[in-house]
C-alpha cells in the first residue's frame, strides 16, 4: 500500500475533545482535511458552532456536541451522541484539558481535583466509553492523548508552578502506555503527543511572562505553530501508524532534549 493511502483517512469517523479551538481546533482540521468526518466537543455552544464554521470552509464536515467533560456523567451521553450520526468512531483524540498555577503548599485542593476529573478522568472514561461500544467491537481503533511536556518533569520555579498539572499529564503519559499495552489485542493503537508551548488561551498569561526564556531554551529557537501537530496528529490517527503503540511524542522544538 502507497503512503498516501496509508496516511488517508478517507470514510474514518473521528472525535476530538475540547475541539473547538487551539491545539483540539488544529488537529480536527489535519483530520477532516485528509478525509475524516469530525465530531467535536467542549463545554460551550457558541465555540463549538464557530468551530465547526471554520472547519466548513475549510470543506470538513464537523459534528459538534457541547458537553462538559469535568462531569463524568455527561461523557456517555456524549459518545452516544457522535455514534448516532455517524455509527461507529474510528479515531479519539483526547486533547481537552486545564492548567493551574499554584506553589504546591498553597494549591488548593478544589483546583488540584478539577485538573484531575477533565485531564485524566475525562480521558479514561472516554476511552473506556468509545472503546467499549465502537472499537473494541469492531477490533479496529486509533486513540491520541494529548499528554505535554510537562507530564515529562518538573518546571523550574522561577518560571511556572504547576504541580496540579504536570502529574495529570505525567498520569496521562503512563495511561497510553498501559492502554496501548492491555488494548492491542483488539487492533486498538493508543499513542501520546507532547507539546511543548504553543500560544493559546491556557498559555496567554504565562507566555506573557516567560516566552523570551522558553524560546531562549528551544533548540529551534521558536514556540509551536499553527501546523505543528497536523502531521503527527494525522500520523498516530492513520494506518501509517498500525505498528506504533504506546508511545509518547514530543512537539516542543527540542525542548525536552537540553
Amino acid at each position: 500500500m502507497s503512503a498516501r493511502r496509508l496516511l488517508d483517512l478517507g470514510g474514518r469517523i473521528a472525535l476530538v475533545t475540547g475541539g473547538s479551538r487551539g491545539l483540539g481546533l488544529q488537529v480536527a482540521t489535519a483530520l477532516g482535511e485528509m478525509g475524516a468526518k469530525i465530531a467535536i466537543t467542549a463545554r460551550k455552544a457558541d465555540e463549538l458552532e464557530a468551530a465547526r464554521a471554520a472547519l466548513a470552509r475549510e470543506g470538513v464536515e464537523a459534528l459538534p456536541v457541547a458537553c462538559d467533560l469535568s462531569r463524568t456523567e455527561a461523557i456517555e451521553p456524549m459518545v452516544d451522541a457522535v455514534l448516532a450520526k455517524y455509527g461507529q468512531i474510528d479515531i479519539l483524540v483526547n486533547n481537552a484539558g486545564a492548567t493551574w498555577g499554584a506553589p504546591a503548599e498553597d494549591h488548593p485542593l478544589e483546583a488540584w481535583q478539577k485538573l484531575v476529573d477533565l485531564n485524566l478522568t475525562a480521558a479514561f472514561l472516554a476511552c473506556q466509553t468509545v472503546g467499549r461500544k465502537s472499537m473494541i467491537p469492531r477490533r479496529y481503533g486509533r486513540i491520541v492523548n494529548m499528554a505535554s511536556i510537562a507530564g515529562l518533569r518538573g518546571n523550574l520555579p522561577d518560571k511556572l508552578r504547576t504541580i496540579a498539572y504536570n502529574t495529570t499529564k505525567g498520569g496521562l503519559v503512563n495511561f497510553t502506555r498501559a492502554l496501548a499495552a492491555e488494548w492491542g489485542q483488539y487492533g486498538i493503537t493508543v499513542n501520546a503527543i507532547a507539546p511543548g508551548f504553543f500560544p493559546s488561551k491556557m498559555t496567554r498569561g504565562s507566555l506573557a511572562r516567560i516566552a523570551d526564556q522558553v524560546i531562549a531554551a528551544t533548540p529551534l529557537r521558536r514556540l509551536g505553530g499553527d501546523e505543528d501537530l497536523k502531521g503527527l496528529a494525522v500520523l498516530l490517527a492513520s494506518d501509517a501508524s498500525q505498528h506504533i503503540t504506546g508511545q509518547i511524542v514530543a512537539v516542543d522544538g527540542g525542548a525536552s532534549v537540553v
